[in-house]
C-alpha cells in the first residue's frame, strides 16, 4: 500500500511540476492517457532514483563534500533529463526541454514531493 501511495505523490508532484515550470510537458492526447503518463513517469523516476543515486552518491562522495551539497541539485537535474530519456525511448508524451528546465523541474519535484508527503502519510497508522 505504500508503494502505491508513494508513486500516486510522485504523480502529482509531476503534475504540478508540469503546471509550474516552462519546458516540463505532458501532452497526453485525453486527460486518462495524460493520467496514465504520469503514473508511468512517476513510476520511471522512482526507479531512476532509487537504482542510480546510491550508487552516484558513494561515487561523487567527494563533489557532494567539495561542494556542501549543491551537487545533489545537479545530480538531480540529469536524473531528471535520464527519466525524460526513458519515457522518450518508451514513446510516452512527456518532455523536458533542456538542463534547465531539468534542473528547476527536479527543485520543484522535491519540494513538492515533500510537501505533499507531509501531508498525506506513507502508510495507514494502526494497521
Amino acid at each position: 500500500m505504500g508503494f502505491l501511495i508513494r508513486l500516486a505523490i510522485t504523480a502529482v508532484a509531476l503534475w504540478i511540476t508540469t503546471l509550474i515550470v516552462p519546458g516540463v510537458d505532458v501532452s497526453g492526447r485525453t486527460g486518462a492517457n495524460t493520467v496514465l503518463t504520469l503514473v508511468v513517469v512517476a513510476l520511471i523516476f522512482g526507479v531512476v532514483n532509487a537504482v542510480l543515486k546510491p550508487v552516484i552518491k558513494v561515487i561523487g562522495c567527494l563533489f557532494y563534500l567539495l561542494t556542501l551539497g549543491l551537487f545533489a541539485l545537479v545530480v538531480n537535474a540529469l536524473l531528471f533529463l535520464l527519466t525524460d530519456w526513458i519515457a522518450h525511448v518508451l514513446r510516452l508524451p512527456f518532455q523536458v526541454d533542456g538542463f534547465w528546465a531539468a534542473f528547476w523541474g527536479a527543485i520543484v519535484m522535491a519540494v513538492v514531493t515533500w510537501l505533499i508527503s507531509v501531508v498525506v502519510p506513507d502508510r495507514l497508522e494502526g494497521r
